[in-house]
């Protein structure tokens, strides 16, 4: 059996959760105080995702760069990926916020959207 640790971040209680992943794959999880936190632990074990900010650079005199997201969650696998292509692109003025730079990013149905617009 493999222990892990996790603060469980799904409320304010913040739960010390602790995730014993046991030799037949399956995991048994402890220090929840509600069922999301159960729920919040097996998908970090099974499957982590992250909603993934950064700032993309822009050609403008008054702007260097400008803030994304993504809109979903993304697996934590595809993070650095996502990263690199953000900071290998410069965007062109004007720009509006809400719009996609990236469509369905690797097959994983998540865009990256603008949240700022400029216009010089």
């Amino acid at each position: 059996m493999k222990k892990h640790t996790r603060i469980c971040i799904v409320c304010p209680a913040g739960c010390h959760l602790e995730i014993l992943e046991n030799d037949d794959g399956s995991f048994t999880v402890s220090g929840n105080t509600c069922p999301r936190g159960k729920a919040y632990a097996l998908n970090e074990m099974r499957d982590p995702r992250r909603v993934v900010t950064a700032v993309v650079p822009v050609n403008s005199a008054k702007t260097a760069c400008l803030p994304v997201r993504t809109d979903a969650p993304l697996p934590v696998a595809l993070i650095d990926r996502l990263l690199k292509k953000l900071y290998s692109m410069r965007l062109e003025v004007p720009v509006k916020a809400g719009m996609v730079l990236i469509r369905d990013f690797e097959g994983t149905s998540v865009n990256v959207v603008l949240t700022r617009g400029a216009e010089e």
